[in-house]
């Protein structure tokens, strides 16, 4: 045989195990057996769930969704607050998908697969797409704003929030010391505002190192907010540690306007600090300081989030009654609705009786609500169809017999609490209504169906009275909705006199005296009346009972009566 041939079959075998080698990767990467062992599915098996331990089997249009929807990280709105309730419906749970029985080994499916919630998620409902994570802070709220406060204003009735603001300026440091000036923002003729030495500047800072005109402050109608601008000034303006003049000192060009809020502090030169305050238009005819702050405590359960339950109110005056203001805190249980009616309705109900100008003066006169706190809460309880929801609720009734005379009456249901500092004296303006309670055990006992030996609650509820819970109190009659009504406190605007209301978040874990220790704590360490205001104080004990890791949900509504603190938001002539 020649070497010829010999070549010839040599190249072919090699062409023969190439191609064979090229058969095989093709068999293993394309897999072409697939096109006829397996069945065709249909759409609806490919919108199967992979999850299917379903509670409800009840079919339901909202529990469909596009293949491409995205579950992770959703949740219910509810004003600005996200929040997770666990009700009927399929949850979907942190869990491995399992192969579906159908598929051969091979097969491939797209899914998006949720292999970390932080909790769990409601999808028995028709979902809303839910906020992207990685939104910024700045497209959900506001820059700045309420810094350093953890107030909800979810929770605060919506009367308090007016669209006119009042912005309250106090030297509090420098030759200056303790000049004060405000100004409305809807009063165009002292707008803008300027702040220098001499004038025509409207706040004189007289302090050598301030320019002539130095900076000046305006109402910015298209963002709401009050904005700071340095006016070309030789030593600069400074918010808060931050230089805001023009970055070419000397140049006398102006700074761009920047933001500023409540709790700024405003340095001119380098001993003059102006101290920054804001309210609203509601919270400027009140005559004495009221500062709210909330908070749905997390740290239950390994800081699984709660619905936050409890309502802070407060309506000065009420409604078609000017000598008159209302205050108070309901903590819901088995829900919020219960609370949020509450707090609509004792307002509205104690302005109707009081419409009476009978009624109305007689009250002037004896110095005494007692009646009308009483019938209000009847009447409120009668209005209440919450069969498996029911509140506290704690109010204040303030009212003024037109010669600066204020007067305070306190009523509750149970557990959250008022307490007053009245010439430098506590006193407790409500009473303990839990089961365990001395003053129920007593009610109970008197009936003639005392508590059982070691009986601490009544149909699983640890309070003997409340508003609502129509259901409980027609298995029990024990339960009541009768308030416990204070004696009338005459307020003395000079001695410091202050109210704190509520609820149980913030008592069981701070005392009586131990309240009042750091409010006097508090104001001793505060320089200044604006930095010492109620809506500080207000924060500072809300602050202090996440410290002491209370696990409720946690109101406080302080109210300050002492004139040293009130904060005028009147025009300046």
């Amino acid at each position: 045989m020649s070497m010829a041939m010999v070549d010839n079959i040599v190249g072919l075998l090699l062409l023969l195990m190439l191609l064979l080698i090229l058969i095989l990767v093709f068999l293993i990467t394309c897999k072409p057996w697939r096109f006829f062992f397996s069945r065709s599915r249909t759409a609806a098996e490919l919108e199967r769930p992979l999850v299917s331990d379903v509670v409800d089997q009840t079919p339901n249009p909202s529990t469909e969704f596009p293949r491409d929807y995205d579950l992770e990280g959703a949740c219910y709105q509810n004003e600005g607050h996200f929040r997770s309730p666990r009700t009927h419906g399929l949850v979907h749970k942190s869990r491995v998908a399992a192969t579906a029985p159908n598929l051969v080994q091979g097969d491939s499916l797209a899914v998006d697969v949720i292999s970390d919630y932080s909790e769990d998620v409601l999808i028995g409902q028709t979902l809303k797409r839910p906020t992207l994570k990685h939104q910024s802070v700045a497209e959900k709220s506001p820059a700045k704003e309420n810094l350093g406060h953890e107030v909800c204003p979810e929770y605060v009735s919506k009367d308090v929030v007016d669209q006119i603001s009042c912005l309250i300026l106090e030297a509090i440091s420098g030759p200056s010391r303790g000049l004060r000036y405000s100004v409305l923002s809807t009063n165009s003729k002292k707008l803008p505002l300027t702040l220098g030495r001499i004038p025509p500047s409207d706040v004189l800072i007289k302090d050598s190192e301030v320019s002539g005109k130095h900076a000046m402050i305006n109402w910015n109608l298209n963002n709401s907010r009050w904005e700071l601008r340095d006016m070309g000034s030789l030593n600069g303006t400074i918010l808060n540690s931050e230089p805001i003049n023009h970055p070419d000192t000397g140049s006398r060009h102006w700074g761009e306007p920047v933001v500023i809020v409540s709790g700024d502090v405003i340095t001119l030169g380098t001993a003059s600090k102006i101290y920054v305050h804001i309210k609203s238009q509601r919270e400027c005819e009140i005559p004495f300081g009221v500062g709210v702050a909330a908070d749905p405590m997390a740290l239950r359960r390994g800081g699984r989030k709660f619905p936050m339950e409890d309502v802070c109110f407060y309506h000065w005056p009420l409604p078609g009654i000017n000598q008159f203001g209302l205050f108070g805190v309901c903590d819901g249980h088995g829900g919020a609705e219960a609370a949020k009616f509450a707090s609509k309705v004792l307002p509205e109900t104690i302005a109707t009786i009081l419409s009476d100008t009978q009624k109305r003066e007689e009250v002037l006169s004896l110095c005494d609500a007692s009646n009308i706190l009483r019938d209000a809460f009847f009447q409120t309880e009668t209005s209440m169809n919450y069969y498996y929801e029911g509140c506290t609720a704690t109010v204040l009734l303030v009212w003024t017999d037109g010669a600066e005379n204020f007067f305070a009456q306190c009523a509750n249901v149970g557990d959250s609490a008022c307490v007053m500092n009245a010439n430098g004296k506590p006193i407790k303006m409500t009473e303990d209504h839990r089961v365990v309670s001395h003053t129920e055990r007593l009610r109970m006992e008197e009936r003639g169906e005392p508590l059982r030996d070691g009986e601490t609650r009544l149909c699983g509820l640890n309070l003997a009275r409340m508003l609502g819970d129509k259901f409980l109190k027609e298995q029990d009659a024990r339960f009541s909705s009768e308030p416990f009504i204070s004696q009338a406190v005459h307020i003395d605007r000079a001695n410091g006199t202050y109210a704190l209301l509520a609820s149980d978040g913030l008592w069981d874990v701070i005392s009586t005296k131990k309240a009042f220790q750091l409010v006097l704590q508090f104001r001793e360490r505060c320089s200044s009346v604006l930095e010492s205001s109620a809506e500080k104080v207000a924060n500072f004990l809300l602050s202090e009972a996440r410290t002491m890791r209370t696990k409720d949900n946690t109101s406080v509504l302080f109210l300050d009566f002492d004139n040293w603190s009130r904060t005028s938001c009147k025009d300046e002539p």
